[in-house]
């Protein structure tokens, strides 16, 4: 049994959003994802850490998560800033039980559990210090902070691990308020994604304030799935 996180697939199997148009790393990612993710048994668990689909609503995803459907194994789900798929669990869960798509489930306002370690997480989002207070980008943020907290005191006392699709710190910036939140609750591990490109040089990996951090976007880790556990 084992424990991964990869985020960013980006699939548009319905769409014409494809990354093969960014070239390099990106060119055959579809084939590439194919032959990471066939290290996933069917005991194991996956978090996927957003910006999974292109697509504008569930419909358009049916193929999409028809491909994560087929990821052997239980997969945990986040929000990505490019998942404008993304609906109430209710209709989510509808949408996989009429489409047949077993073992997919939200992290948003929970926690899940691989034997006795909490999975906890939330999107995160971007600290903006000049963001004015009650503006809509401070009320995204302070409403991220409420799904983290959340996610973490569900977790209790135990071991936990923490997924988010934005990097809570990288070169030149980092969001306090998230980073005292892990810190809080004694998070180990906190795996994150986003970064593209020329971004992952901006990336922040390793220990710091006792939490291990790690970029688990597909393209960063050459589309196979980074174990936790």
């Amino acid at each position: 049994m084992a424990l991964y996180a990869i985020g960013d697939l980006h699939l548009s199997f319905g769409g014409d959003k494809p990354m093969d148009v960014f070239g390099g790393v990106w060119r055959g990612y579809v084939d590439k994802l194919r032959d990471g993710l066939s290290v996933i048994r069917p005991e194991d668990t996956t978090v996927l850490l957003g910006d999974l689909s292109w697509a504008l609503d569930l419909n358009a995803a049916r193929e999409d998560f028809a491909f994560i459907s087929a990821i052997p194994g239980r997969k945990i789900i986040i929000k990505g800033n490019h998942d404008y798929w993304w609906t109430t669990a209710t209709k989510f869960y509808k949408f996989c039980e009429e489409n047949g798509f077993e073992n997919l489930w939200i992290l948003n306002n929970n926690c899940y559990y691989y034997e006795d370690i909490a999975l906890c997480g939330t999107r995160g989002w971007f600290f903006e210090e000049d963001a004015a207070a009650g503006s809509h980008a401070d009320k995204i943020f302070k409403r991220e902070l409420i799904r983290l907290e959340i996610s973490l005191k569900a977790a209790g006392e135990g071991e936990k691990l923490c997924f988010l699709h934005y990097p809570p710190r990288y070169r030149g910036y980092e969001c306090p308020e998230i980073l005292r939140l892990l810190k809080q609750y004694h998070v180990s591990h906190c795996c994150y994604g986003h970064l593209h490109g020329d971004s992952h040089k901006l990336a922040i990996e390793g220990q710091y304030d006792g939490v291990d951090f790690h970029l688990c976007s597909a393209d960063f880790i050459n589309f196979r799935p980074f174990r936790l556990k």
